[in-house]
């Protein structure tokens, strides 16, 4: 298993837009892809289960990717989060 935390750093938090780019960055890989939130941990291939989450601005989220391509995915995730401006690292874990 891989983990890594990342604090949302969009104004709106986790909402439509951001939830759909993650969850389209997370269905490129064959790795068990989920978001972990206030105690909750979510398929983040999972548009609804995402958007229930309700993550605000400046939370901190936990991306856990298990499987063959769980460093790409997680990498990946990374990447659309910095692209979209969404979120940034905090630690590996």
């Amino acid at each position: 298993m891989v983990k890594k935390t990342f604090t949302v750093i969009d104004e709106l938090g986790i909402h439509t837009r951001p939830a759909s780019i993650l969850v389209q960055a997370a269905s490129q890989y064959n790795a068990e892809v989920n978001i972990e939130y206030n105690g909750r941990s979510i398929n983040l291939k999972s548009i609804v289960g995402v958007m229930s989450l309700g993550v605000p601005h400046g939370a901190q989220i936990q991306i856990a990717a298990v499987g063959s391509d769980a460093n790409k995915a997680i990498q990946g995730i990374e990447e659309a989060l910095k692209n979209e401006g969404l979120g940034g690292p905090c630690e590996v874990i």
